[in-house]
Parts: structure tokens; sequence; C-alpha cells
């Protein structure tokens, strides 16, 4: 099968959705169908570097992400390419440029396309232009809106199928969670306990993802300062960068925490497991995730986690060896100095082994596999339109996305 993958957000830059993409890609490879990314430049991308199956687009950098980009032309040169592929299906990973253009080039080519949700936006419109494009209260309607016209939708979990089913979207969806490419042993390649001067006894606490303010980072930082109260040794590192940095690195200041917490910036996909067996327990106190690549991450490495209650990680935790689910500061404490005083058994071994079968990119690529191919089943049974034009929706969506997105360097 040739597939289309159409994204804003594709490495060197590092976020959960790259990863996604980035692990979909490999393990669909693996199985044989070839896989082309479609997705914007990037200034860490020599615009001269040949990269194989990955096809780029004139972009600049989009308000209030920094470090996203939107491309602004490329639609006819997206076509032919599309077309010198020919590719069988399409599947957008972003609602915003590279998705449209997915759109385009799927209704031009008369080929199917499906759609991965990845953002649960209201909790994140502060961010889009201010919520001048998108408000909390519009984002169920743009969804909607972008999401007319597709075959098939994927939720990576229950909660976004849900949120989904709310906004009123009717194209057939789908719950297929986000697998993990689990490394290709369980070892750390860097002892990091020896880089940051870390004894083999100290207690190390892990925070790892973008540092964004709804991440709550800052619930973590309180919790942590309370801990070194019975847990003087303990130690806190945060790995990851974003707009929230500068914050939290001032309220470590003020709690005159400099010696204990290190803040770690951004880390390298392929080192990220040295961060998970450095530490004791991953410690998540973010309550807007719908796909949890961080616990899986973390399951991989053969270490517990701490996070606050959500649908996803509700069905995914069973068992105390997985993590602890809570729902206060107080709850929040006590889940980090149970796994403090936890040493990692075999039995809990084996039973985050048995739980990563369920999660890994292998099965994660199936289950995508099995939904293109009934997608494309219909699709072809079924009488499609030969109307090449947006739909009203579609029309509206465009124009309201599409005003005054950017912001030049």
């Amino acid at each position: 099968m040739n597939i289309g993958l159409f994204t804003d957000t594709y490495f060197p830059q590092v976020s959960g959705v790259a990863t996604s993409i980035k692990t979909l890609k490999e393990a669909l490879e693996a199985q044989g169908h070839q896989v082309y990314i479609f997705t914007s430049t990037d200034p860490k991308i020599s615009k001269n570097k040949f990269e194989s199956h990955i096809y780029r687009f004139s972009s600049v950098p989009y308000a209030g992400f920094k470090d996203r980009r939107l491309a602004f032309r490329g639609l006819i040169q997206a076509v032919e390419i599309a077309k010198s592929l020919q590719l069988d299906i399409i599947h957008t990973q972003t609602e915003f440029s590279l998705g449209l253009l997915g759109k385009f080039v799927a209704r031009q080519l008369k080929i199917p396309v499906v759609h991965t949700y990845h953002t649960m936006y209201e909790d994140y419109t502060h961010y889009v232009a201010r919520g001048f494009l998108i408000g909390p209260k519009g984002v169920g309607t743009l969804m909607k809106a972008y999401m007319s016209g597709m075959v098939g939708v994927i939720a990576p979990s229950q909660l976004v199928q849900e949120t989904l089913i709310r906004y009123g979207v009717k194209a057939p969806i789908r719950v297929i969670p986000t697998g993990v490419s689990l490394p290709s042993t369980g070892v750390a390649r860097q002892n990091l306990r020896q880089k940051y001067g870390f004894s083999s006894e100290e207690p190390i606490i892990l925070s790892l993802g973008r540092l964004a303010f709804e991440k709550n980072v800052a619930l973590t930082i309180s919790v942590f300062s309370e801990l070194l109260q019975t847990w003087p040794e303990a130690r806190l590192v945060i790995a990851g960068d974003g707009p929230a940095r500068k914050s939290l690195e001032e309220q470590v200041s003020e709690l005159a925490l400099e010696k204990q917490v290190i803040f770690a910036g951004m880390v390298n996909h392929d080192d990220i497991i040295n961060y998970y067996q450095m530490s004791n327990v991953f410690v998540s106190s973010s309550d807007t995730e719908t796909q949890g690549l961080t616990f899986i991450e973390a399951m991989a490495a053969n270490r517990p986690f701490v996070a606050i209650h959500s649908p996803y990680l509700d069905n995914l935790v069973d068992h105390e060896a997985i993590g602890t689910l809570v729902s206060d500061y107080d709850e929040l404490l006590a889940g980090i100095e149970k796994y403090l005083r936890r040493q990692v058994s075999e039995s809990d071994t084996i039973m985050r082994t048995k739980k990563m079968k369920d999660v890994d990119a292998t099965t994660f690529a199936h289950r995508v596999l099995d939904f293109y191919k009934t997608v494309l089943a219909d699709y072809h049974d079924t009488d499609t339109p030969d109307d090449e034009n947006p739909t009203a929706d579609e029309v509206g969506y465009m124009k309201r996305i599409l005003r005054n997105p950017f912001r030049r360097n």
C-alpha cells in the first residue's frame, strides 16, 4: 500500500505528535508498505538536503507556537507528487495547513482520506493566536467542519472519541491507542546519574515532556518541595522545553531548590530511555493527556509512573506495577513516596512487559492498517461524488483558520 501522511509537525521538531507519526511510519514500512511524509520546512533542515520519502513545503512559524510551523504554498506540487507516488490513501495528522493540503490532494486524486485527532484544542485555545482563531466554544464547530468529507477518524483514546461524537463528527471513529517504538534493548546507552553527579542511591523523580502551562509541572515542583522534608536526598529532573520554562525556573528559585531541581532541556528522542532508566519514578501532573506516549515510554523503560486520572489512563493502569493515578496534591505526594520505597521487582517487570505487548508499534500499525483496509473497501464499494470542490462547511473552516495565522521571524 502507498500511504501519504500529511503533518505540520515532524522531526526535527520534538513532540508527542511527531513521535507518533514517526512510529507509525516505521512500523508500516516494517510490514512492507511505502509511507511518504508531507510536512513543513524546518530551519534545522537544509533546503538542499535529500530526505527519503519526505517532502517539505515552504512554511513559517505559527502564532503562539514558535516551534510549530504552517505551510503557505504547494497545492499543485503536492498533487503532482502524490499522483507520481500513486498514493492509495491519505492520512492527515493536523487540522491546519498540511491537513487542508491532504484533503485537497485526496479530492483531486479521488482517494480516501482519514484523520487522527491528536490534540484536545479546548485545553489549548490560548495558544492559537491568543484565542482569536479558536475559542473553547468554537472548537467543536471547527473540528466538525474540518472532518467533513473524511472517510474515517482515529481517536487515540475513548475520551477523544467521546469528544468528537459530542462535536457532531459524522465519519466512522475508531479508537486506536498510539503505539511506541520499543528500544532494541532495555539498557540505557548513557549513565545519566554519572553525568549529573547523582549517586546510585539518590532517589530521582523524572518529569519529561513539553513545558507548557497546561502540563501543570508547577504542581510537581510544589509536591517535590514537600517531599524533600522526608526525602532530603531526592532530586527532580525536568526534561523538556517550552513556554512555561521561565516561570518554572522562577518557581524553583523562589523555593530555593536550584540544587535539587535540574532542568535538562530538550531531550533527543533516541536518548529518552536514558532519562527514564535514571529515575525511580516518572511523574506527570498534567490533566490534558489524551494518548499518553510518555507513560508508555516509562513502561518500556521498566519504570512506574504517577499521574492524574483520565479516561485514557484509567483504561491503561490496572496494577501498581504499571502506575498509580491520583486526583489531588496529597495523593500525588503519596504516590511518589510509594515508588521511592518500592524496589523494581521481577514480577513488576513481567507485568509491564505484558502490558507493553498491547501498545507496541507493531500492534499499533496492525490496527491502523486494518482501519485503512476497512475504509478503502467501503470507499470503493460506494459511489463517490464527482464534485471536486470543498463543501460550505470546509470553506468556512478554511477562511477562519487561514485568517492571519502566520507570524514571521
